[in-house]
């Protein structure tokens, strides 16, 4: 079952956040991820956001995502991510037919 990782972004240091981004793709691609949007000009219908960016991506087993999310490559980035940002984020599971 695919499993959704959305992680909403509120920018607080660009050229740390950077720093994720310039290395993130070959980590991320390694492990079969798959950006289904990234967006800085989403549309808030309902209450209030906080967020700069949104980014939804899909991996086709949680163990794939864990496999990414764990690895000593990913662990290595994330540092930057984190502390350019304030970032929420949260794992969806597919729906079940």
């Amino acid at each position: 079952m695919s499993v959704y990782f959305i992680v909403n972004v509120n920018m607080k240091d660009a050229e740390t956040y950077n720093k994720y981004l310039d290395e993130c793709d070959p980590v991320f691609e390694k492990y079969n991820g798959k950006y289904l949007a990234v967006d800085n000009k989403y549309m808030q219908i309902e209450g209030e956001s906080k967020y700069t960016k949104i980014i939804l991506i899909e991996f086709k087993s949680e163990n794939e995502f864990n496999e990414w999310y764990y690895s000593e490559e990913y662990q290595r980035i994330l540092k930057y991510r984190l502390s350019g940002s304030d970032c929420d984020s949260i794992l969806l599971h597919g729906k079940i037919e």
